[in-house]
C-alpha cells in the first residue's frame, strides 16, 4: 500500500502497531502474530518483572523472526502517607464486601526506588535479549537510559498526548512518537500536560503535532479498522497503533468478561476514571466506577492505588464479575471483532487499499 521512513525504519510491511496494553493482555501469541502479519507486535512490559519480560521475549523469538517490540512504564516519584493509604483502603472495604472479601488493611505499598530498579533491570534486558524496538510511557527516561540504548541502535517511541509532550519527546532523542488522543482506551500517557489539558481529540492533534516536530508520528485511539488507518495518514501520521482492536481478538489475554463486554457495549459507554489505579484511563463504566466517582480526586496516585485495588480486581476476574473489574477499552469499541490478529491486520490494510482505489477512482490522487 505504502512505504514510509516509519516503516523503514521499523522493518514492517504494514504500517500497524498493536498498543502494548499491560496486564498480561498481550500474550506471546498475540505479538507473534501481530508481527508474522507484517505489522509491530509489542510487549505491553509495564507490570512485568525482568525476569517475566525476558522468558517473554524469548518465547516470541520461537514464534516470529519478524520485528517486534516492547513497552515500559518510565517511573515517576509519588508521594504517599499512610493516613492516605488507610483512608482509601477504607473506601474499598465496602466493594470487598460486595465480592465476600474480608477487609485488609496489609499492603505492600510499593517504593519509587523499588519500581527504578527494577525499570533499569527492564531496560538491561531489552539490551541484553537484542529486542530492537522499544516505546515508553507515562514520561521520557533519563539521558543516560535514552544513550544506553542508542548505544545498541534500539530503536525508541515515545508517547505524547499533546504538542507539548510531542516536542519534549523529540528533543530527548526520541527515533518516533504515539500521539495519544482522548478516544483511547486504558491509561493516559500525558505527563506534563494534566489530565483535562491532555484530552485532545486525535483528529485534531495528529496534524499539529506533525506541523511541530520532524520524527514520525504515529497515530492511537479510537483507530480500528482501514478507515481510521486512512484518515490518520492523511493527517500526516505514518502508522497507527491499535489497542482496543486486537484486545477483542482470539490471541489477547484479556478476560472473556473484558472481551464480552467490549463487544457488547456502545460508543456512548466509556468514561475517565482513576478509582482504579491512581491514574485516569478510560474503560467501560461499572458499579465500581459510579460507587467510587465521588472519592477518587482524593485517593493515592498510581502506583499506590493500584496496589489497593489488586484484591478486587483479582477476584473479580475470578467471579467472572464485571462490576468491579477494570474493562479498559477505547471509544471505537462498537467496531471490535472476535477474529484472529492476523485477520485483523488484513481487514484494516484491505479497507484502507479499497479506500485508495475509490479516492484514485475520483481523481483526488
Amino acid at each position: 500500500m505504502l512505504n514510509n521512513e516509519m516503516m523503514k525504519h521499523l522493518k514492517i510491511k504494514n504500517p500497524i502497531i498493536q498498543a502494548p496494553m499491560a496486564g498480561g493482555i498481550t500474550t506471546s501469541d498475540l505479538v507473534a502474530e501481530v508481527s508474522n502479519a507484517g505489522g509491530l507486535g509489542m510487549i505491553g512490559a509495564g507490570y512485568q518483572t525482568p525476569i517475566q519480560s525476558r522468558e517473554q521475549i524469548r518465547e516470541i523469538k520461537q514464534l516470529t523472526s519478524n520485528p517486534f517490540g516492547i513497552n515500559l512504564f518510565v517511573p515517576n516519584e509519588f508521594n504517599v502517607t499512610p493516613d492516605a493509604v488507610q483512608s482509601a483502603n477504607q473506601l474499598l472495604h465496602t466493594i470487598r464486601k460486595q465480592l465476600n472479601l474480608e477487609p485488609t488493611d496489609s499492603f505492600d505499598i510499593p517504593e519509587y526506588k523499588t519500581i527504578f530498579e527494577s525499570f533499569i533491570e527492564q531496560v538491561k534486558v531489552v539490551i541484553e535479549e537484542n529486542v530492537s524496538i522499544c516505546s515508553f510511557t507515562f514520561g521520557i527516561p533519563s539521558q543516560e537510559v535514552m544513550d544506553e540504548l542508542k548505544q545498541h541502535n534500539i530503536t525508541l517511541i515515545g508517547t505524547a498526548t499533546t504538542v507539548r509532550e510531542a516536542i519534549e519527546n523529540e528533543k530527548a532523542g526520541m527515533d518516533m512518537v504515539v500521539v495519544q488522543g482522548s478516544e483511547a482506551g486504558g491509561h493516559r500517557g500525558n505527563f506534563i500536560d494534566g489530565h483535562q489539558e491532555s484530552l485532545v481529540g486525535l483528529m485534531s492533534l495528529i496534524p499539529q503535532v506533525v506541523d511541530n516536530v520532524s520524527i514520525p508520528v504515529i497515530a492511537a485511539g479510537g483507530i480500528m479498522d482501514g478507515r481510521g488507518l486512512m484518515a490518520s495518514l492523511c493527517l500526516g501520521a505514518q502508522g497507527i497503533q491499535m489497542g482496543t482492536a486486537f484486545l477483542t481478538c482470539i490471541e489477547s489475554g484479556a478476560h472473556k468478561v473484558h472481551k464480552e463486554a467490549i463487544l457488547n457495549a456502545d460508543e456512548d459507554q466509556t468514561t475517565f476514571t482513576r478509582a482504579f489505579s491512581g491514574k485516569w484511563a478510560r474503560g467501560i463504566e461499572n458499579k465500581f466506577i459510579l460507587e467510587m466517582q465521588k472519592h477518587e480526586r482524593f485517593l493515592p496516585d498510581f502506583p499506590v492505588q493500584n496496589t489497593l485495588t489488586q484484591d478486587i480486581r483479582k477476584t473479580s476476574s475470578a467471579q467472572n464479575n464485571q462490576d468491579f473489574m477494570s474493562l479498559w477499552a477505547g471509544q471505537g469499541l462498537r467496531l471490535a471483532k472476535d477474529h484472529s490478529a492476523t485477520a485483523i491486520v488484513k481487514q484494516t490494510i484491505d479497507e484502507a487499499n479499497v479506500l485508495i482505489k475509490r479516492i484514485s477512482i475520483l481523481g483526488m490522487i
